[in-house]
This record gives structure tokens, C-alpha cells and sequence, in this order.
């Protein structure tokens, strides 16, 4: 074999991200951005020599950080991003002092 170690077919699991790329391509965002969610909380973790993430869990991280009822949509292709945005407004609305009340 050439002196090279044969690769494994392991299974992949579709509803992982695999690495940085694939995590800030899911979010959106910079690298550099969730490097620093990371920081804040974000659930990544370690899995041999690559950083992994299931989309599910930062959903659920991004609702909670934006003090949201449900987990986060992420706007893709094919997100319902009308539901996401209804949902959004109904918990400012929750939060923002009514009208002559000062928190």
C-alpha cells in the first residue's frame, strides 16, 4: 500500500457539522464570529482531530442566547423564515415595558 495507512469507509452522520467551515457555513457566519460564540457557550465539542456540532443543539443555543421561547431558525433555502420571524417579534413583544411603565 505504498506505505500509506488504508482510510476506513466509516459512516458519516449527516446531522453532524464537521469542522469550522462547515459549523460557520451552517450559522452564516465568520469563522472568526463562532470561534467567539464558541467562547460564550456555544455547544461544539472535540471528536479526534476535528471540532463537530449538531445543528439541533445551536439552534436550541441560539434561541436561548437571544432569550427566544424556541430554538433559532437559521435562514437557508429552505427555512420557513415567516414562522422564525413571527415567533421572534412575539418574545420582544414579551419583553419590552408596556407603553408609560420604565424598567
Amino acid at each position: 500500500m505504498n506505505g500509506k495507512k488504508a482510510r476506513k469507509n466509516l459512516p458519516t452522520n449527516p446531522d453532524v457539522l464537521k469542522g469550522w467551515r462547515a459549523i460557520s457555513d451552517f450559522l452564516k457566519m465568520p469563522v472568526a464570529t463562532v470561534h467567539r460564540w464558541v467562547e460564550a457557550g456555544m455547544p461544539v465539542r472535540r471528536e479526534g482531530r476535528y471540532t463537530v456540532a449538531h445543528p439541533d443543539e445551536l439552534r436550541a443555543w441560539l434561541g436561548r442566547e437571544a432569550k427566544m421561547p424556541q430554538p433559532a431558525v437559521i435562514a437557508t433555502n429552505t427555512a420557513d423564515l415567516t414562522t422564525g420571524l413571527k415567533q421572534s417579534i412575539a418574545a420582544a413583544r414579551k419583553r419590552r415595558p408596556k407603553s408609560g411603565q420604565f424598567s
